[in-house]
């Protein structure tokens, strides 16, 4: 009975610890999202390009924590071939900064973007005209080796941890998808208004217990709106 208890404790630790490792791992891309110097992700991106290189002619997805838990991606967007270059919580000037290290060497038949939501924090959001314009930057780094790549920005999405910025990300939002209707290649996918609920509220049932980063419902229908538009613009082949 002793050796079955000490047995059972000891799965049960080894559950816990295997448990706070995606925990710790989210505290610690937390503590770097509070930076403003993309260096502090040196080591996420040398790991991105050492578990992707050598894909080309894929679908670079890029972003932050909400491209890198996408956890079906590649099943989600087939025959779609993809390559999942999220990390933590990456700003868009931390993705203008990578640009040529996590898309233009991988030289992509289309590229998509969602970050800028670390950029809006209740209590120190940056101006919608900033965001815009570094996301316009990233896309004039992208485009300086691959001029005629599709790029697709998707919305920035409401939460429940930070709806209280949500108009200030639907003005960052409007600016970009204003800028992206005149622009040749580059498209905006809005998604954030189908994880509303009828009170306009985020709909609970779409985010994790964390009310910041999306649930398997959620990315079902981030995979409902964003599969079909890409097959219909880039085929399946």
């Amino acid at each position: 009975m002793r050796r079955s208890f000490k047995i059972l404790l000891g799965v049960s630790l080894a559950l816990v610890a295997l448990a706070a490792v995606p925990a710790q791992r989210l505290y610690g891309e937390f503590q770097k999202a509070k930076s403003e110097d993309p260096t502090v992700w040196a080591e996420d991106i040398a790991a991105l390009e050492a578990a992707t290189h050598g894909r080309t002619d894929a679908v670079v997805f890029i972003g932050s924590s909400s491209i890198r838990l996408w956890p079906e991606l590649e099943r989600d967007m087939a025959p779609l071939p993809v390559v999942q270059n999220g990390f933590g919580g990456a700003k868009l000037a931390d993705i203008e900064h990578y640009a040529e290290r996590l898309v233009n060497a991988y030289r992509p038949r289309a590229v998509v973007v969602f970050a800028g939501s670390n950029d809006l924090q209740p209590g120190a959001t940056k101006p919608a005209s900033v965001l815009a314009d570094t996301y316009l930057r990233f896309v004039a780094r992208v485009r300086a080796d691959l001029p005629n790549v599709p790029i697709y920005f998707i919305g920035i999405t409401p939460t429940p941890l930070r709806f209280e910025i949500w108009e200030e990300a639907q003005e960052t939002n409007r600016r970009i998808r204003d800028e992206s209707e005149t622009r040749a290649g580059l498209h905006y996918i809005e998604t954030g208004t189908t994880l509303l609920g009828p009170d306009g509220q985020p709909e609970r049932a779409n985010y994790r217990f964390d009310g910041l980063h999306l649930s398997e419902r959620g990315y079902t229908i981030w995979t409902r709106i964003i599969r079909p538009r890409l097959l219909e613009d880039l085929g399946g082949d």
